[in-house]
């Protein structure tokens, strides 16, 4: 195969690093609306609190919350909640350092990649809508009449658990074209494992993107 062939994929996680914060709840406040939301937030203090005080796992915590927050709804309806909250607000969320980099990679002609703890249901819309070629994230668990339990479909796909999630998606390409990762980008040491799986990994620090390994990605600005 000749190697322009190579597929170039790039790694990219969300929150905080092409977001300025978590997007979980600005989409529960949208989804259920402001008052509803405020309503619930107490009943996931505790499992809040597990999670600051390491009593709990960020996976644990997170369903909590999910339970909570989201039990009970139909996932077709967190589809087209999520759909919504990609299209109207959650572009006011984005990081620019985070877009410049993921734009100057698709210039490059390389394909980007989501790798997210963050849910599908509204990480798929707004890939489709910024031209990211996959989506490798965490998804809502649903019951035999197709609601929402609160709990994951496998496991929270953050820190540890990423390379996993990416080589089970790696597995759907083509097996007869060969893959580059040619970088990865996080924003915190939880990233780490992701950002080991590239040939340049880049973290972001007081606003900007350094390289933590590799050689500098092809003609992406440091």
């Amino acid at each position: 195969m000749h190697p322009d062939d190579t597929r170039r994929i790039v790694l990219f996680d969300f929150d905080g690093t092409l977001t300025r914060r978590d997007s979980l709840f600005p989409f529960l406040r949208h989804t259920l609306g402001t008052p509803e939301f405020l309503r619930r937030l107490p009943s996931c203090l505790p499992a809040l609190t597990g999670l600051a005080l390491k009593r709990l796992s960020n996976q644990d915590a997170k369903e909590a919350v999910l339970t909570r927050m989201l039990g009970g709804e139909t996932l077709a309806h967190l589809q087209a909640k999520g759909r919504e909250f990609a299209d109207r607000r959650l572009d006011r969320l984005v990081r620019p350092a985070g877009m410049r980099a993921l734009q100057a990679h698709q210039a490059a002609g390389h394909d980007c990649v989501l790798v997210s703890a963050s849910l599908d249901v509204w990480l798929q819309p707004w890939a489709e809508r910024h031209g990211i070629k996959g989506v490798v994230s965490s998804r809502l668990a649903v019951d035999d009449a197709g609601r929402v339990t609160g709990r994951l479909d496998g496991t929270n796909c953050r820190g540890a658990a990423k390379p996993a999630a990416i080589a089970a998606w790696l597995a759907t390409l083509d097996p007869e074209t060969p893959v580059d990762l040619v970088a990865a980008y996080g924003d915190s040491a939880a990233d780490q494992p992701m950002l080991d799986l590239a040939r340049s990994g880049y973290r972001l620090r007081r606003g900007r993107f350094h390289r933590v390994h590799g050689p500098a990605g092809e003609g992406i600005p440091e």
